[in-house]
């Protein structure tokens, strides 16, 4: 027997499975974490990719406004440090300096998402609220009018920080995502977000993805001065950081994550057991069917898939629960979306998608109405119990693929 181990909320849940059933267990790159990840932020502010260094940009007196990614403690805590050392340098006081925590669509969902910002009297840091009136500044070839927080486009010198790691819709996240959603007005964020519905706008996929292009041109709008960067393992420890031009720098750290997150696989399984990888993913199910898209990629035709998220919040946004009541066809939801777009909407729409063309069972702490009833699901109790019913399915010799990370794995088939 084999134990492999899923994430599931705060702890981790074990199957057993018999060697033979195993077919391979797809995860990210194993690479540790930089020796001392707050030098490695310094050196790169210091050294710039194709902008003039944050002394050169930033004078005393100049009002400066960091935008920064809610991506935990110990990263955000080094990234804002290097970045005050910075100003500071430049005669740049702190009371001078406004830190915008970015909004975040699929964490704000979350009923125990909380600010991981620690606060301080030194400079002033709030939440960007969506809801807010904004700023026009321009319109993308789209057509999409974007407004942003009036806060940001005052500001002498804009700063962008955060971590580029795999993104649902718009491929990677970082960079120009720290503009459209993070600083923008909500009807900007839905018109942006409404080009999710473009089979490119996946996991890990940027080649003629309409949401990055979409996000980039907005980002071009904003008049960004510097970016921060950061790539991290699987455990969040910070590996590289890149700084200087916002594309520049987003796309050197696209390389170096795509080394790390994007993995090769042989053959495809009869079931693939998928966990979005912890409480800092399946904290509802909502946020927890991002990692769907990786298992599909590696499952055979029928298309076999076990979720197992603990979903300790429940299924997630009520409109969310709604919407998959509501709809049977996914071609009537395609056309409403059009008409009225919302995240909550959008993500019952990719779950349908992969409840019409795969068998999901899924193991979680929803109530099992919610499971079967409403999103069609079938049940498990255990990861255990997933296993044997699977195994049942398909019978004794069927292969199983693990995706114990699956919002930090893009799986890819070799050709």
């Amino acid at each position: 027997m084999v134990e492999i181990w899923l994430p599931y909320g705060d702890t981790e849940v074990c199957v057993r499975v018999p060697a033979g059933n195993v077919l391979d267990v797809i995860e990210p790159k194993k690479v540790g974490g930089a020796q001392n990840p707050q030098e490695e932020i310094r050196n790169a502010l210091k050294k710039p990719l194709a902008t003039p260094s944050i002394a050169d940009l930033a004078k005393p007196g100049a009002k400066v406004t960091i935008v920064l990614k809610d991506s935990g403690v110990s990263t955000n805590r080094m990234i804002l440090s290097a970045l005050i050392e910075e100003l500071e340098s430049s005669g740049v006081r702190e009371g001078d300096v406004t830190v915008l925590v970015a909004y975040d669509p699929f964490k704000a969902i979350s009923s125990k998402q909380v600010s991981t910002v620690l606060s301080t009297e030194a400079f002033k840091i709030m939440r960007h609220s969506c809801s807010d009136h904004g700023t026009y500044v321009g319109k993308t070839s789209r057509g999409t009018e974007i407004f942003l927080n009036r806060i940001f486009i005052e500001a002498d010198v804009k700063i962008l920080a955060g971590p580029v790691e795999p993104h649902p819709i718009a491929g990677y996240s970082g960079g120009r995502e720290l503009i459209v959603p993070g600083v923008a007005r909500i009807d900007s964020i839905n018109k942006v977000f409404q080009l999710g519905l473009d089979n490119k706008a996946v996991m890990g996929n940027l080649k003629d993805n309409p949401v990055h292009e979409e996000m980039t041109e907005a980002a071009n709008l904003a008049d960004v001065d510097f970016a921060v960067s950061i790539v991290r393992n699987d455990v969040f420890d910070v590996v590289k950081a890149f700084a200087g031009d916002f594309n520049k720098a987003f796309w050197e750290a696209v390389k170096f994550a795509e080394e790390i997150y994007k993995v090769p696989v042989e053959n495809r399984a009869d079931v693939v057991f998928v966990s979005p990888g912890g409480s800092a993913f399946d904290s509802t199910l909502q946020e927890a069917v991002t990692c769907l898209y990786g298992a599909l990629k590696v499952s055979k035709r029928k298309k076999n898939i076990v979720l197992v998220a603990e979903c300790s919040s429940g299924c997630g946004d009520e409109e969310f629960i709604e919407t998959a009541s509501k709809f049977a066809d996914l071609k009537d939801l395609r056309r409403d979306l059009k008409k009225k777009f919302s995240i909550p909407k959008f993500m019952a729409y990719r779950l349908l998608s992969v409840l019409q063309e795969s068998n999901v069972l899924i193991v979680s702490a929803m109530p099992n109405y919610y499971v079967s009833h409403v999103f069609k699901m079938k049940i498990a109790r255990t990861a255990n119990e997933a296993f044997r019913l699977s195994l049942g399915a398909i019978g004794s010799r069927g292969k199983f693929s693990f995706i114990p990370k699956g919002c930090l794995t893009i799986p890819f088939m070799k050709t």
